[in-house]
This record gives structure tokens, C-alpha cells and sequence, in this order.
């Protein structure tokens, strides 16, 4: 039996994801998770709970699920949170240490705790795909603005992880992909704040922004594993 895994599917993306991927039906299973138990998913969506900052929760759900996963997605993320003062910092005076910690646990730790439960569950004999949600300006090569420093430094760190992951799997698991997406500017709580001065015509719905990145994981092949890749299929520098 196909499965597919969600992890993030309490936010716009990821749970736009999961009805995409629902109503594809392509996956036998579809495993959907948030750190709230979600609700109101699509009929045959399998919820779960985790905590990206508790290892054992995610170790919990490799093990539940116990088979074979062929495509998983990591739709979590953190760029502001006033109730934890996370805020993209405009200059270097801005940093804080407690802040920056947080965001990397969010957009890095937890990610590489998710892949090291569950690229072991990726099938060695067939194609499969790990990706995780990133942003452009994770990309160093593509920096020319600067600023935001704990959201860049925690998605070029993620990245480099995605590529180190790749690199690791080349040999056991020839026909899997492991990629990092960039889904654009969607409308949802995390870009909210930013969207001024974005066209209306890249200015995405959760739904449009899932049809992207599913038809980007759909074109990708061994050889891309490790690479970033934008909602309209561009690779993008590391």
C-alpha cells in the first residue's frame, strides 16, 4: 500500500496538501500531522500529533505508521511570532539569542529530527520523495538584501541539510528524491505582515500553492535530489 505523510497540516500549506493529495488519490494512506491533533481532514486522512521540538513524538509516528512511506512533506515552519518575540530582524542589532534558537529548532532541528525517523521508512526499490518546505531567501547564492537573519540563516541551514541527505541516500536509495521547495508568497498567518507589494498574480492560495509544489515534486528526478526548487519548477542556487 502507497502512503504519503504531512507533517504541518494545521497550517494554510499543509493542509492544503493534504486535500490536494486526498483528492489525487494516488496514496493508499495519507498521514496528516500538526502539533494539535488536526480535524476536519479530507475522509481517509489518517491525523496524528507531534511536536517538532520532541524527538519521541516523532519517533511515535514513524513507528504507528509502521511501513513503507513514499512521499513525505514537511509544511512547518516559523518567520514571526509575537507571542515568543520572533520577529525577521532588519539589522544585526536586532538578533536575539533566544528568538534565533527557537526558529532554528523550528525550521531546522525539527525537519533533520523528521528525516532521521523517517528516510529509513523510504522504499529502496521504487521512487520516493522527502521534501521540505524552504524559502529563497534561505539561498545564499541569491542573497542581496540581507536582513531577516534567524529565518535565512535557519532555511540555508535546512538546505544544507536537504543536500547532505541526498548525498547520504545516493547509493542506498537510488530512485529517491530529497529536495527543498520554495512555495513563493502564499496567503496564509505566516506571510500576512509581508505581503505588501506583492502582484496579485504572486500573491498565492494555499490551494494554488499545493498544486505547484505537487506538480514540481511530480517533475523531479534522482538526479535533482538535493536541489531547491521554486513553486514554478526553477532551481535555485543552495
Amino acid at each position: 500500500m502507497s502512503s504519503a505523510v504531512v507533517f504541518g497540516a494545521g497550517g494554510g500549506i499543509g493542509r492544503a496538501l493534504t486535500e490536494a493529495l486526498a483528492a489525487s488519490g494516488r496514496f493508499d494512506r495519507i498521514h496528516a500531522g500538526a502539533r494539535r491533533l488536526p480535524g476536519d481532514l479530507p475522509a481517509g486522512v489518517e491525523p496524528f500529533a507531534f511536536d517538532l521540538g520532541d524527538e519521541a513524538s516523532i519517533a511515535e509516528v514513524a513507528h504507528s505508521i509502521g511501513g513503507q512511506v513514499e512521499l513525505v512533506l514537511i509544511a512547518s515552519g516559523v518567520l514571526q511570532d509575537a507571542s515568543h518575540a520572533i520577529t525577521p530582524e532588519k539589522s544585526f542589532r536586532a538578533i536575539d539569542a533566544e528568538a534565533m534558537a527557537q526558529v532554528l529548532a523550528i525550521n531546522t532541528v525539527g525537519p533533520a529530527l523528521i528525516a532521521k525517523h523517517f528516510l529509513p521508512l523510504l522504499p529502496r526499490d521504487r521512487r520516493a520523495v522527502f521534501a521540505a518546505l524552504s524559502a529563497r531567501v534561505g539561498s545564499i547564492g541569491d542573497n542581496r538584501l540581507g536582513g531577516w537573519h534567524s529565518y535565512r540563516a535557519s532555511k540555508a541551514a535546512l538546505n544544507m541539510l536537504i543536500v547532505n541527505f541526498a548525498i547520504e541516500l545516493k547509493r542506498s536509495h537510488p530512485h529517491t528524491i530529497v529536495a527543498a521547495l520554495h512555495p513563493g508568497t502564499v496567503d496564509t498567518e505566516l506571510s500576512l505582515p509581508f505581503q505588501r507589494g506583492v502582484a496579485p498574480d504572486r500573491l498565492f492560495t494555499p490551494a494554488t500553492a499545493a498544486g505547484h509544489l505537487l506538480t514540481v515534486i511530480d517533475a523531479l528526478a534522482p538526479a535533482d535530489s538535493g536541489g531547491l526548487f521554486a513553486w514554478d519548477g526553477t532551481r535555485l542556487p543552495s
